[in-house]
């Protein structure tokens, strides 16, 4: 039984890939879920491979579904495509995008065929990472050897409760007769609480 390794690079980054083993007779449906693995994506959104060539051009589609869009070709079903039956060449290319609303892109190329199955690996499995792939949601950064979300790491929100309390003890009137003392309290508040609000992103 043969076993292929895939390259997914991300497109706007080629230096941003991710190595995958799998088995020639499994599905273009498998493959598109262990891409989204490596890369740490979720699997809500609709997906779809093309078949490629050296230039990248997009050729005959392999599909998660059929969806409501016009075809060139009738297009093939992922579940139902053997990775091996669409292999035709020995650098095969294929482009794979994800979530047709964000546009994430990544080209995929055969980089090796090896007929040895290690019964330790779980195909498809992730062999090697390189660089620091793209956040599907937010911003990512490196700590160690683990990404982490900024927006989880900074709770921004706390910050403008702050500026909240922060105004209201300082509107305290401690006097009720005092009312021109108590507005003017009010109104530096009140601009303190803007110039806050104004660094909040």
């Amino acid at each position: 039984m043969a076993v292929l390794k895939f390259r997914a690079y991300y497109e706007d980054d080629d230096s941003v890939y991710r190595d995958i083993v799998i088995k020639h007779t499994q599905t273009f449906a498998d493959l598109h879920l262990a891409i989204l693995k490596a890369y740490e994506f979720d699997t809500k959104f609709q997906a779809t491979f093309y078949r490629s060539n050296d230039n990248w051009q997009r050729g005959r589609e392999i599909t998660l579904a059929k969806y409501d869009k016009e075809y060139k070709a009738p297009p093939l079903i992922m579940a139902e495509t053997p990775i091996g039956s669409e292999i035709k060449d020995p650098n095969q290319k294929f482009i794979y995008a994800y979530d047709f609303t964000k546009g994430w892109t990544f080209l995929v190329e055969l980089i090796n065929v090896s007929k040895d199955e290690s019964p330790k690996i779980n195909y498809p499995s992730t062999m090697r990472v390189e660089g620091i792939g793209p956040a599907q949601y937010g911003t990512k950064s490196l700590l160690g050897d683990k990404f982490v979300d900024i927006e989880e790491k900074y709770d921004l929100s706390a910050g403008a409760e702050g500026f909240g309390r922060e105004g209201d003890s300082d509107t305290e009137p401690e006097d009720a007769e005092d009312s021109d003392d108590s507005e003017e309290t009010e109104d530096e508040a009140f601009g303190d609480a803007e110039g806050g609000k104004e660094e909040e992103y």
